[in-house]
């Protein structure tokens, strides 16, 4: 049985009905070009535990072996495999040769749909390789990195374990969250033995709550103004806290469960300790986790372009994640953040391009601070779902409890709420337990998670059309006389996505491109430096080593660069060019003048 008390056996026929009726009034024939016709058939309508996950990978890899490889980059806290999916085509390059793309998700354990989003890129670019040209171009061009699940075992404990849509978030190492010496010694008991862990509520006669009149299912807040009789209004329930007991004894219910420490917190980049930056463990990479992705991104400098999924609310995010740095990112990396970001909100209804310290909430050490203000790596998360999507009553676009309760019983026949029920309480005595199941606030519902992937998707793939491509614009030669010419050397980058990020050139972070021409017979390099452009009067010619120079500022996006030489050659020069940066496909150019 799945999520929703549906067999997979009926998911699977209802999915091959779906896909069997056309759209009303469009053409059957076109309709069924838009169809991939995949190796490796997957429902993106239901959700997949890490078993489940893994072996789907493998799958397609075994389907794809030209273009797909499968590894373990290391293990999680408690054992579990790391997977990745290497996508790239070897007959146009080696995966280093190439711009690379790092996709990921799943790094907090309950953002479930994280990982079918990265396992429906993977999918899509695999099995759309043959049949969307535009994907096979991407594919032959770039290389992906696809890491479904950052935290297995958070992953694997929230299929298994009862929990709230917010747990587990964690990773599982043990670890002492209420500071008594104990390690998760006091977490969630499912006192109702639905399979999920809600709320209690207590009998109070001074209670902050009453149930709704119409739907005693909501409990709505009293508000405090004073009633007919002058006396201040109250209810008769108060919010007795997630479902559990106090099994330290401390006066406190489910403050120490598994885990605790939060790898999104663990990166360099303005890494603050604990008591500053909530869950950041002792250091930067002091789990194994993020040590392992991160060993794995510092040995690929080709990665260019970064995308890590999590939810809720609709979000494309950018750095900086703390104030310390919002005065630092150059305009013209702006401008690239920009682009895409204003792009994204174009392809995904309900989401906002927003900056994370700003416009959510300050985040020390998180992981697109570190692939952006670290490493130089143009990066996003994107929080997916939003509620905005499921009905148009509510407030600012959300929807009130009242409006929720209808959608979750009309659209999803109340398969995620599950009914209160009285228990015994230890500690409160007769007490109410029951509420929003884990899938009901943060996880689209599954006949929406395909859609939702494959927009998230499609922002992603834009992104990555957008990583640096260099291409030669036009060789001008002159002959100044006596032996002595000048050649101006254009390069173009048509990509938003520069080869070298400003403020990557401006913290020497990574290594800059570089420049080379290696003479033909009877050539020699006398000068070579940046010029401004072709109709430039002078340059700037480098001190040393004209003939292989720095790049320090690659070449901007969607622009231009001219580079001068002045050549000795007792007829028209020759020579090769090399442009080399580490995050473009390097570019050889033949200087070939024709003599008319």
């Amino acid at each position: 049985m799945n999520q929703y008390g549906i067999t997979d056996r009926l998911c699977q026929l209802g999915l091959m009905v779906m896909c069997a009726l056309p759209f009303a009034g469009a053409n059957p024939s076109a309709f069924a070009q838009q169809q991939i016709k995949a190796d490796v058939p997957i429902a993106f309508n239901r959700f997949y535990d890490y078993d489940e996950l893994s072996a789907t990978m493998a799958a397609l890899a075994a389907a794809h072996p030209k273009l797909c490889s499968m590894h373990s980059i290391g293990k999680s806290e408690q054992g579990r495999e790391l997977w990745l999916l290497t996508i790239n085509n070897p007959k146009t390059g080696s995966d280093l040769s190439k711009p690379g793309m790092w996709i990921d998700g799943n790094v907090h354990g309950n953002e479930v749909q994280a990982g079918e989003t990265v396992l429906y890129a993977a999918w899509y670019l695999l099995e759309g390789y043959d049949e969307v040209p535009a994907i096979r171009e991407l594919v032959d061009a770039n290389v992906f990195y696809l890491l479904p699940s950052v935290n297995p075992d958070g992953r694997a404990g929230w299929f298994r374990d009862p929990h709230t849509p917010n747990s587990n978030r964690t990773g599982l190492r043990p670890t002492d969250n209420d500071a008594d010496g104990l390690l998760d010694e006091d977490g969630p008991e499912d006192l109702n033995g639905d399979g999920h862990i809600g709320r209690m509520w207590r009998p109070d006669p001074n209670g902050t709550h009453r149930r709704n009149e119409r739907d005693p299912r909501i409990f709505e807040r009293v508000p405090a103004v004073p009633g007919p009789d002058g006396r201040i209004m109250r209810g008769k329930w108060s919010m007795a806290g997630s479902e559990g007991i106090d099994n330290d004894g401390d006066g406190r219910i489910n403050e120490d469960g598994e885990g605790g420490y939060d790898m999104n917190r663990n990166w360099p980049s303005d890494w603050q300790p604990t008591h500053v930056q909530r869950g950041a463990g002792t250091h930067p990479f002091s789990f194994s986790e993020t040590r392992s992705v991160g060993d794995f991104i510092r040995a690929h400098p080709n990665i260019a372009a970064g995308q890590s999924y999590h939810n809720t609310g609709g979000m494309i995010l950018r750095g900086p994640g703390a104030p310390y740095e919002s005065g630092n990112y150059p305009r013209a990396d702006l401008g690239v953040y920009d682009a895409l970001g204003k792009a994204g909100e174009e392809m995904l209804p309900h989401y906002r391009y927003m900056v994370i310290h700003s416009d959510l909430y300050p985040v020390h050490g998180g992981f697109v601070n570190w692939l952006s203000e670290g490493l130089g790596i143009v990066s996003f998360t994107n929080e997916l779902w939003s509620e905005k999507r499921i009905t148009q009553n509510g407030t600012n676009g959300l929807p009130d409890e009242a409006a929720r309760m209808r959608w979750q019983d009309r659209v999803l026949f109340g398969q995620t709420h599950s009914d209160w029920t009285e228990v015994d309480h230890p500690e409160f005595g007769k007490v109410l337990v029951g509420g929003g199941t884990k899938y009901s606030r943060r996880t689209p519902p599954p006949f929406m998670l395909e859609e939702e992937a494959h927009r998230n998707f499609a922002f992603t793939m834009f992104h990555a059309s957008e990583m640096p491509v260099l291409r030669l614009n036009e060789i001008l030669v002159t002959d100044l006389g006596d032996n002595v010419w000048q050649v101006d050397l254009e390069i173009a980058n048509d990509r938003i996505i520069p080869t070298r990020l400003a403020h990557a050139a401006s913290k020497g972070i990574g290594l800059p491109d570089f420049l080379s021409f290696e003479p033909g017979e009877g050539t020699k390099v006398l000068l070579a430096g940046p010029a401004t452009n072709r109709f430039a009067k002078t340059f700037d010619p480098v001190e040393f080593q004209p003939a292989r120079f720095k790049v320090e500022d690659g070449i901007k996006g969607r622009s231009i660069s001219t580079f001068r030489y002045i050549l000795a050659s007792d007829g028209p020069p020759s020579g090769t060019f090399q442009y080399e940066a580490t995050k473009a496909a390097d570019l050889t150019i033949p200087l070939e003048v024709v003599v008319e």
